[in-house]
């Protein structure tokens, strides 16, 4: 049978979506045709604003590949606008007066950014954010500009001045209405996101009207109808969509708002259909995808000739993620006397809940905060659940009795229960695709059933299904472990963002990647600090009040809320004058114990908190940082120069060892022996790196641990000079610093990696070079006046051009 030539003007989700449905109906009944004007595969538009914020890169988004165009013998114009269609030649012609003939013809030329028809609007400097090429505008003006005014406080505004903040512009946000996102949020739940994206530092103008735009060429500013002025570099208009109607218009469809359309997605001439953005169905016209593949799907079937239940209309669910904030919102938001609310307001928290119920369903949803439950809940207030027999506290949360599923718990998920509502993806069809195809991996699910393949707010939840679902099958060591409960990101992908993304702060990587909360925990604070710290070497400003608070307060608390002290003495060795300053100092603060430490130091212990700035201050010695994750101490015997079997200067090299590496940040805390001989009086076989000296040379050991976990050290190699030692031990420490979790000791981390894999490494003499390069390039940082660093108000607020030394005790 001869193919139908099937022509589809547009090239975006809500069209190809179709012609993906199409395919799957009828693989061999068309041969397609598509034009976009755009230069560019079908792309996730939903995924612009985490281009913009720096998130992820245009590639990323790209939902259908040229290769997926090729493979199904589509012919694909892109950069290419059809200006003409001729329903009665039934023919589309392009601007580069291509003409394509057409048995079926699908017009999804979408929306355009609705630009206010204001004095100055055709200035430079204005843009919409509706695809890539707007974002590529906004990225290219935030290198030369420092203020973007962002008009519109709606969905779209609030993520475009997210991403302006993340490219280090200062944002104004200009709404017309008294509180944002009006349409979604009341003004409980819009007030919390207004406090939370002003921490962040939006700066909103609230009530305001735009009557000109300022400036000769360019844009320099605005004025508003009650006569004040903002600056401005770039303006970004937010203030909703235009469908593109033109081309049907002008070629004899009925057009309205948008493209009018029947149940069927028909427009008013024959075998010409419209989907999408540009079209308007019982006069509404969506903007949201999750409408918009419903509508695919009934056209899709329609075309094909297929018996299909006609598509009446959508109830639609919106969400919001930027820098943490989760927020959803359906149906009514506003109470009226025909309504009663459940309301749920903790501001401490965060959390803000609101479920109108009229005769005894649910009528609107408003959550803030907290949205595990908006699946659920809206699948309720769609079916028209009764929910008469249910209490409040059933109603708000799942899991009750009565509640129906937890969508954080797919076990008690009923199989109805809608996972990604963007698709309109059910639990059932999920754990069907995964059973029947032998699904393994969240991107095979979404590549059979659409799910997660928008927004990707579901994908966790979908990786919960492949686990429940295939039990012990599912390749756990696959799943990767998030750093904390703040991101769902693990270690090594927040070490390769804020490679890639050039991140320098632990403020910046929360916003960039996303954090469910603002400030970060204590968990990923101080990792995050580490990380930067590692990364970006003496560029790097370390954050104290990120730090453990041991290592805030350079003295360890203790179960009576005191604090010990214990300053550096260098490979155990120490001298009378020093002495003669711990006595001085115990005696003054009345130190309830002074003892001799595990690792050869001398401890004060029972100090108040109050004591410890005066107490180091009269010291005058470097803090030992008994407490920090580095280096704590080298322990050593009195070597060859006393003892009658030693072999080797252990002192010299554990004092050597112990300047050079002091105060340099690792993942966990690490501790070194040196003994002299075998006899290993400095228990060099059980510290993270320890040095046996041996007849004509020195035994390095690796990975050994003496606490609760004994572990012996693992040898790793055997050389002849103190040299060789302090080059192996660099690159090891340089090596273990840039690939070991946070709070990983050295001997877990070289049971994950392997012995092998690690001498591997550095048996090359250049990775062995490179490693010491960067190491050397780190404590380069530790070499500055620590006064300077840490006293000088104007060093410290130079972020990059001073590093504060941690090498002397400061207190926060």
């Amino acid at each position: 049978m001869e193919k139908k030539n099937l022509v589809m003007i547009g090239n975006g989700m809500a069209g190809v979506r179709t012609i993906e449905e199409i395919l799957k109906f009828s693989p061999e009944a068309f041969k397609i045709t598509i034009f976009g004007d755009e230069p560019h595969p079908n792309y996730n538009r939903i995924q612009l604003s985490t281009v913009l914020q720096g998130d992820t890169v245009v590639e990323d988004i790209i939902l259908n590949s040229w290769e997926w165009y090729k493979e199904n013998q589509i012919e694909l114009f892109t950069g290419e606008a059809v200006t003409q269609i001729d329903p009665d030649k039934k023919q589309v012609i392009s601007e580069k007066g291509r003409t394509v003939p057409y048995d079926e013809l699908i017009i999804a030329t979408g929306s355009s950014s609705f630009i206010l028809p204001v004095p100055g609007a055709d200035k430079s400097g204005v843009t919409g954010f509706r695809d890539i090429k707007d974002c590529e505008i906004m990225i290219k003006t935030a290198k030369d500009y420092k203020k973007a005014a962002v008009i519109g406080g709606g969905l779209l505004g609030l993520e475009a001045a997210r991403g302006l903040l993340n490219l280090g512009m200062e944002v104004d946000v200009i709404h017309l209405m008294p509180h944002l996102m009006e349409r979604q949020l009341d003004a409980a739940a819009s007030k919390m996101l207004k406090q939370e994206l002003e921490s962040q530092g939006m700066n909103f103008l609230m009530e305001k009207q735009t009557a000109e735009i300022l400036g000769e060429d360019r844009v320099t500013g605005l004025r508003f109808t009650d006569g004040s002025e903002i600056e401005a570099d770039l303006i970004v208009m937010a203030v909703g969509i235009k469908p593109n109607v033109q081309l049907a218009k002008d070629s004899g469809i009925y057009v309205n708002r948008g493209i009018v359309v029947d149940d069927y997605m028909r427009t008013n001439i024959q075998n010409v259909y419209a989907v999408g953005e540009c079209a308007e169905h019982r006069e509404i016209v969506y903007g949201l995808v999750a409408p918009l593949y419903e509508q695919g799907k009934v056209l899709a079937s329609s075309v094909c000739g297929m018996e299909t239940k006609p598509y009446e209309g959508s109830l639609v669910g919106t969400g919001l993620k930027v820098s943490g904030v989760d927020l959803f919102s359906a149906g009514e938001i506003e109470d009226d006397p025909k309504t009663k609310a459940i309301k749920v307001h903790n501001e401490f928290d965060g959390v803000y809940k609101k479920i109108l119920i009229r005769d005894n369903t649910i009528a609107g949803i408003v959550l803030y905060g907290e949205t595990k439950d908006s699946s659920r809940l809206f699948r309720m207030m769609v079916k028209k659940e009764d929910v008469s027999g249910m209490t409040s506290v059933s109603i708000l949360e799942s899991g009750c009795c009565g509640g129906g599923g937890d969508s954080s718990d797919v076990a008690t998920m009923a199989n109805e229960e809608i996972v990604c509502g963007c698709n309109g993806v059910s639990k059932g069809t999920i754990v069907d695709a995964i059973k029947t195809k032998e699904l393994t991996t969240v991107d095979e699910v979404g590549s059979c059933t659409n799910a997660g393949r928008s927004c990707g707010r579901c994908k966790s939840l979908i990786s919960d299904i492949l686990a429940h679902t295939l039990g012990d099958k599912y390749d756990t060591a696959a799943k990767k472990t998030a750093l904390c409960g703040c991101t769902d990101l693990s270690r090594d992908e927040v070490v390769a963002e804020i490679k890639e993304k050039g991140l320098t702060s632990i403020k910046e990587v929360m916003n960039v990647l996303g954090w469910k909360q603002e400030e970060g925990c204590s968990k990923c604070r101080p990792a995050l600090n580490y990380y930067l710290g590692m990364i970006l070497q003496e560029q790097y400003l370390d954050e104290r009040d990120s730090r453990l608070v041991n290592e805030k307060m350079h003295a360890n608390i203790q179960k009576d809320g005191t604090y010990s002290v214990v300053p550096r003495m260098y490979g155990g060795v120490t001298t009378a004058a020093d002495l003669k300053k711990i006595a001085e100092v115990a005696e003054k603060y009345d130190v309830p114990l002074v003892k001799l430490t595990g690792g050869q130091r001398i401890g004060l212990f029972g100090v108040n908190k109050e004591d410890l700035p005066a107490m180091w201050e009269d010291l005058g010695m470097p803090s030992g940082y008994a407490y920090g994750k580095t280096l704590r101490t080298v322990k050593t015997c009195v070597g060859a120069k006393f003892c009658r079997f030693g072999t080797q200067d252990s002192m010299g090299l554990g004092i050597e060892l112990e300047k050079k590496f002091e105060r340099l940040d690792t993942p966990h805390k690490v501790k070194m022996g040196v003994s002299a001989c075998p006899r290993n009086c400095a228990e060099a076989g059980i510290k993270d790196f320890g040095v046996v000296g041996i007849d004509g040379g020195w035994e390095i050991y690796v990975a050994g641990n003496g606490g609760t976990d004994l572990r012996a050290g693992d040898l790793l190699e055997t050389v002849k000079t103190k040299e060789e030692v302090m080059e192996l031990i660099g690159a090891f420490m340089q090596y273990y610093r840039e690939t070991a979790n946070y709070l990983e000791r050295t001997s877990k981390w070289v049971e994950r990696v392997g012995l092998d894999h690690v001498k591997g490494i550095l048996a090359d003499e250049n990775t062995r070079k490179e490693l010491n390069e960067r190491l050397d390039k780190t404590l380069e940082k530790y070499n500055e006046p620590w006064n300077e660093a840490i006293e000088n108000k104007e060093i410290q607020e130079k972020y990059y051009q001073k590093r504060e030394i941690p090498g002397k005790p400061i207190l926060v």
